[in-house]
């Protein structure tokens, strides 16, 4: 009889076909409605915002160029046009970037490509790039942030915003309520080691959709920024905007809001 291997849970899945894409173009118009310009109000109260301080591009930005890496829609792109940058965007969804491209002013230059490959541009180019809550569905990340780091002119500024990998770690962090104390609280089940998720993209209509999430601690990011390098300067943790006025757990609602936060932004520099 042969024996059966003990079962190993951070052994890597067996890949079905869809695995070998990790954007968003086969659910591009679902996507766009999460967090276009009138999807996601934490991408505009939260998210956004802080990019473009950490990003601390000149105002006027006297012709400062910008690469947004995974670039989506071109949100931010459109952002940083509007004040002055004259921003370029690459990203793997050919769906994606024809939406970028139709909504935008033709000055922003769209590219379709890998955001692993960014060899189509010039070196010590750009005065700032960013990665916006795309960095988690990316594998592996030290190609990203090599490319990057050639990308940058000396001085350059790299900031990636992603959902906290400490605290928002998929299918391993979840609210509880505590009943006897009154505490709401975040449990982690998981978090040093690396692995991947199936995210479903069709919540409630079609499960058999999805796309992957890469879970990778902290400690990660430091090294590829590091390896590629790139010295982190800044980093900053950023809670919910949202408050709850009614209820009896508002208070600690709110409160956990406050202690917990939502996402990670890292800013890194190219020496210079």
């Amino acid at each position: 009889m042969r024996k059966r291997r003990p079962h190993n849970p951070e052994a890597p899945r067996r890949k079905p076909p869809e695995a070998t894409r990790t954007d968003w173009g086969d659910v591009a118009q679902w996507y766009d409605k999460l967090v276009g310009e009138a999807g996601s109000e934490f991408h505009r109260e939260v998210v956004l915002p802080g990019v473009v301080r950490l990003l601390d591009l000149p105002q006027p930005a006297d012709g400062a160029e910008a690469l947004d890496v995974a670039c989506g829609q071109g949100v931010l792109c459109r952002i940083l046009q509007a004040r002055g940058v004259k921003a370029v965007g690459i990203d793997a969804s050919e769906e994606l970037i024809r939406l970028a491209r139709e909504r935008s002013n033709p000055a922003i230059a769209f590219h379709v490509g890998d955001a692993k490959n960014l060899s189509r541009f010039p070196a010590d180019h750009f005065a700032a790039a960013a990665c916006v809550l795309a960095i988690q569905n990316i594998d592996p990340i030290g190609p990203v942030c090599q490319g990057v780091a050639r990308c940058l002119k000396p001085g350059g500024r790299f900031v990636i915003a992603m959902m906290h990998p400490c605290f928002r770690g998929p299918k391993a962090t979840f609210w509880r309520w505590d009943e006897k104390s009154g505490v709401q609280y975040r449990r982690v089940d998981r978090y040093l080691l690396h692995r991947r998720e199936p995210i479903v993209t069709h919540p409630g209509s079609d499960p058999s959709g999805f796309t992957w999430t890469f879970h990778r601690p902290l400690q990660a990011y430091i090294a590829a920024l590091a390896a590629a390098g790139l010295m982190v300067d800044a980093l900053e943790e950023w809670p919910s905007h949202k408050v709850s006025d009614s209820g009896p757990r508002a208070p600690a609602e709110n409160a956990a809001r406050k202690e917990i936060p939502m996402f990670l932004a890292l800013r890194a520099v190219k020496p210079g």
